[in-house]
């Protein structure tokens, strides 16, 4: 993504061109494009329409990070995941889910937006839902959560978690249970990384791995052979 200066602060800009340029890097899978700290229909759609380029030299899956459902509430929350998946998204992510109910609450917006999810129970699903445990609170619940039915991805915002629990080790011990429930009940678990710690996330069994930065082609490099790709 291109950058402006906006108040005397870098804000993203995201074109259609910024989307053809990604479309044409062979090493992406997905794009994550976060609108979390700030809501923008316009972007997803700029970004879906360069990602479709002629020129992209793979299908690239498109996920969004909207804000959370705590922050702007159900109805507004519903009406994004609906907006985003029209504007030609492969995805949506729901952060800071915070316990059974809401992630019930999270799943039923796909339905009501007739998005054929993949999930366990139906692996012909095209659109992924996902829902992130980034929560204390979550994650004594996250065996409930990860029981939801219809959803495709489960991940631990580990950075969120840490602030929340105000110790890295005891984030990481909660990052690795909800990889275990991911895995219990068929999910993709999604996780950050760097050139660091890639091949031991590879290693550990997560199957979606996100990486940012001037370097994240060298990392996902060392990622694809890790895993043999």
């Amino acid at each position: 993504a291109e950058q402006r200066r906006s108040g005397g602060r870098q804000a993203p800009v995201y074109t259609r061109e910024g989307g053809e340029r990604l479309a044409r890097n062979p090493l992406y899978d997905f794009l994550f494009l976060n609108l979390e700290g700030g809501y923008d229909a316009g972007a997803v759609a700029a970004i879906a329409e360069g990602l479709r380029s002629p020129d992209a030299v793979s299908r690239k899956t498109l996920l969004v990070r909207i804000p959370p459902i705590e922050r702007d509430g159900e109805e507004v929350t519903r009406a994004r995941v609906r907006e985003i998946l029209a504007a030609g998204a492969d995805g949506v992510v729901l952060p800071h889910i915070r316990s059974p109910a809401e992630a019930r609450t999270a799943v039923s917006f796909f339905a009501e937006a007739g998005a054929d999810v993949w999930s366990p129970s139906n692996p012909a699903g095209e659109i992924l839902a996902m829902i992130m445990v980034e929560d204390a609170g979550a994650l004594a619940a996250v065996t409930e959560i990860a029981n939801t039915p219809g959803y495709s991805i489960l991940a631990c915002g580990i950075g969120s978690l840490t602030s929340a629990l105000g110790d890295r080790e005891a984030a990481e011990a909660g990052n690795q249970e909800v990889l275990a429930h991911a895995k219990r009940v068929g999910l993709a678990d999604m996780i950050t990384a760097n050139s660091r710690d890639i091949e031991v996330r590879v290693q550990q069994g997560f199957l979606a791995l996100l990486m940012q930065g001037a370097d994240a082609d060298e990392t996902i490099l060392i990622g694809r052979a890790a895993a043999g790709r």
